[in-house]
């Protein structure tokens, strides 16, 4: 569909397939503001296949085929093979990783005998409790030198 003729239409439509609302898009061709006209408007099937075809114009023009990608880190490589070694091989690996030489990484935690990591609620714990975990604890977690005057319930000061 080429260019619509009216040049207000061909404005509403340019603005609905840049992402404005319908009254956004409206006021923006030039219209005095009211949403029913927009609304009715934005309904028009000239301006709805109008807006279909920007976007289709503009995901085309976004999108690089895998091919396309590929080509490009080929062009690189090749101007830079004799120049300069780092940028070739790493438009090598870019390439490598783009078809899936690479395993993704997978990082796991596990406990000491690579089940789950157990946890301990010590949400019920008194005070009293919590005082004598955190004087046997607390040194192993600061190192030799203690936990460095951390704060004893983990929260920190609110205030200063």
């Amino acid at each position: 569909m080429p260019v619509l003729k009216n040049a207000r239409h061909e404005r509403f439509a340019q603005a609905l397939s840049q992402g404005k609302t319908a009254d956004e898009a409206y006021e923006a061709a030039g219209y005095t503001a009211n949403r029913g006209n927009a609304a009715r408007l934005k309904a028009n099937e000239s301006i709805m296949k109008r807006v279909r075809e920007i976007a289709a114009r503009v995901s085309e023009k976004a999108e690089w085929s895998a091919a396309d990608r590929l080509l490009a880190l080929k062009a690189i490589f090749d101007s830079n093979a004799e120049k300069d070694a780092r940028v070739a091989i790493a438009a090598i690996a870019e390439a490598n990783k783009m078809q899936g030489s690479y395993p993704p990484t997978q990082l796991r935690h596990a406990g000491p005998t690579g089940g789950a990591i157990p946890t301990v609620d010590l949400t019920n714990m008194s005070a009293d409790d919590l005082e004598r975990l955190e004087s046997i604890l607390g040194p192993l977690a600061g190192g030799p030198g203690g936990d460095d005057e951390a704060d004893p319930g983990g929260e920190g000061e609110a205030g200063g």
